[in-house]
């Protein structure tokens, strides 16, 4: 059967479209104030991509609702590639099941374009605090429940949930604090206002090896080569403790499929690269890299994993 010559010539104006992309500057929203793990990532994005096209990457923070402002900026954006969200695990597979009511819809509003990186936790003190080990800490909480906060980047993010298994875990109560975004957690966590927070590695390395902050144990099953002499929480205190971030790049639902897969190529090639894979490894982060249908798949994923330790832990927001 033959094509109608409308049908065909708009395949190819959308080939030819899709090839060329961009040909002017790109908006990539990040759905959090600067200076948290997602931030810090785009902006190492924005970098090389806007290298690699010729064009500029503007990296704009809409921060607020634990991602939902940005998001859904993004989701009602035009879906032609030039505005695109660095979403994170809280904001695509962690949010849907702590909101009964969100202004998009999680599981239609957005095109999965590729994973950046997988973000490992780190448990961190202010310095004062006198505890030096994960066990240390925990005894400290039980002998002042309620005495002790511990800040996050939002109600719902990786970071809260964290905190929260911690305390499942560890039959420990501490106060949460929630911030609009991992920058200004860790700033009152600096300043002593809280005495514990959970941020990835991505954005705390630099107040960790300033002596600023005082990591404790990392979240992974594995330890970080950003920080090899901090142990697991898994190894130091709590068997089986495995509880990371990721970030990850999203277009509005709807925008061409060759563009999609066109910025997700060049992603991987940025990401591949022996500088930027270095830069993210020196910062804690864990480089990844894949196509749309994979990362699509790790969204669906995680999503079903978080909502059944929301459930079967109890987890709500406050």
């Amino acid at each position: 059967m033959k094509l109608p010559i409308s049908l065909v010539a708009l395949l190819l104006c959308a080939a030819a479209q899709a090839q060329t992309f961009p040909t002017r500057t790109v908006t990539l929203v990040v759905p959090f104030p600067p200076g948290g793990g997602t931030d810090t990532g785009a902006r190492i994005v924005a970098q090389k991509l806007g290298a690699k096209w010729g064009q500029t990457v503007i990296v704009e923070n809409k921060g607020g609702a634990a991602g939902q402002i940005g998001a859904d900026m993004v989701a009602k954006a035009k879906p032609d590639g030039y505005t695109i969200l660095m979403g994170n695990i809280g904001t695509q597979a962690i949010n849907p099941s702590l909101y009964k009511k969100m202004a998009y819809d999680a599981d239609t509003a957005f095109a999965p374009i590729a994973l950046v990186a997988e973000l490992p936790l780190a448990m961190m003190v202010n310095p004062q605090v006198a505890a030096k080990t994960p066990k240390e800490f925990i005894a400290l909480a039980k002998g002042q429940p309620g005495k002790l906060s511990y800040s996050s980047s939002g109600a719902g993010g990786a970071p809260h949930l964290a905190a929260e298994m911690f305390k499942e875990a560890t039959g420990t109560f501490i106060l949460h604090v929630p911030y609009r975004g991992g920058g200004p957690a860790i700033s009152d966590l600096i300043a002593g206002h809280v005495q514990l927070s959970f941020m990835t590695v991505l954005e705390a390395s630099g107040h960790l090896k300033a002596g600023k902050l005082r990591a404790l144990a990392v979240t992974s099953a594995q330890r970080v080569s950003a920080l090899p002499e901090v142990p697991t929480l898994a190894e130091s205190a709590l068997p089986g403790f495995n509880s990371i971030s990721w970030i990850g790049l999203l277009a509005p639902a709807g925008t061409p499929k060759d563009v999609v897969e066109k910025i997700s190529a060049d992603l991987r090639e940025v990401l591949a690269a022996d500088e930027t894979k270095a830069r993210l490894v020196e910062l804690g982060a864990i480089p990844a890299g894949n196509t749309p249908p994979q990362f699509a798949t790790l969204i669906d994923n995680d999503r079903k994993r978080y909502a059944r330790i929301i459930k079967e832990r109890g987890i709500t927001l406050d």
